[in-house]
């Protein structure tokens, strides 16, 4: 991903069905890259009280939360590639008799803590893909009866 979110749309765009402006995508590629919304209505050429209004607007919200997400699974990939290294590094020093006792302690703790929250995401993950299969069968399930019954 570059540095000013420009590669969304090849992220996400392609499942978007949504139609924006020209001016639209651009404004959404600088809210991913600026400080605030009057920073990015500025550098989209557009006015801080557009840029508000299309925010609200839902098929823009969709667009932008989509955008957001495709850019954070890029930073996540990032981690993903580092976080051997970190936990490498971690190790090291905690295994190190030189480091002083309370560093050795934090990165301990460190790697117990991170540890932790990865098996708790990974739970909830799980359970919310089962919640979202049976919501899926209910759905499918409820659309053949009501086109039967049609």
């Amino acid at each position: 991903m570059r540095v000013d979110g420009s590669d969304w749309q090849v992220m996400a765009g392609s499942t978007s069905k949504l139609t924006l402006t020209r001016k639209q995508e651009e404004a959404i590629i600088a809210l991913l890259a600026a400080r605030s919304v009057e920073e990015a209505a500025r550098v989209a050429g557009v006015g801080t009280r557009s840029l508000y209004r299309w925010m609200k607007e839902p098929g823009f919200d969709a667009a932008y939360r989509e955008a957001k997400r495709a850019a954070f699974g890029q930073s996540i990939t990032q981690l993903h590639r580092l976080a051997s290294a970190a936990v490498a590094t971690l190790g090291e020093v905690m295994s190190d008799p030189a480091t002083p006792p309370a560093t050795r302690v934090r990165a301990a703790d460190s790697i117990l803590n991170q540890t932790a929250k990865a098996i708790e995401i990974e739970s909830v993950e799980a359970r919310v893909s089962a919640v979202e299969r049976i919501l899926e069968r209910a759905t499918s399930g409820s659309n053949r009866h009501l086109s039967l019954a049609s």
